[in-house]
């Protein structure tokens, strides 16, 4: 096999309400590649992000639910600039994420503010002018 070890294909999170879950990630204006019953996954650039009821989750992992937790890891994405995200952070609390910390201008020289989803699962959105995005908004470092 010759893919590189250091990758992550797939990141999967726990939902309490599947619906409710995709009704959020919608108001963001994501749109699921691939659909079933108990999961929707959606098309990243480079990875597959899915959303799978937090029951059925713990089940496929053969452990009790109560010992699945949220918060202890930070998802983000990375914006041109403070402006986008700006738009990007309003368009989540009005999607009915819950502020963290508002963006603001961090110590190592960047933009960044977090936000908690329906579910507990954190997001940094972030501008890191030392990180420049390709086009496509992917990041290369």
């Amino acid at each position: 096999m010759s893919y590189p070890v250091q990758r992550v294909t797939l990141i999967t999170l726990g939902v309490a309400d599947l619906a409710r879950a995709k009704a959020f990630y919608a108001a963001l204006g994501w749109q699921p590649a691939q659909e079933e019953e108990a999961i929707a996954f959606y098309q990243m650039n480079g990875l597959v992000l899915g959303l799978f009821g937090r029951a059925d989750l713990a089940q496929d992992q053969n452990r009790p639910e109560t010992e699945l937790g949220t918060g202890a890891m930070t998802l983000a994405q990375n914006f041109a600039s403070p402006e986008d995200v700006d738009q990007a952070f309003a368009r989540a609390i009005e999607a009915g994420a819950k502020t963290l910390k508002q963006p603001e201008k961090v110590f190592w020289g960047g933009y960044s503010g977090y936000y908690a989803d329906p579910d507990g699962h954190v997001w940094e959105l972030a501008h890191n002018p030392f990180w420049p995005l390709a086009e496509d908004g992917n990041l290369t470092l």
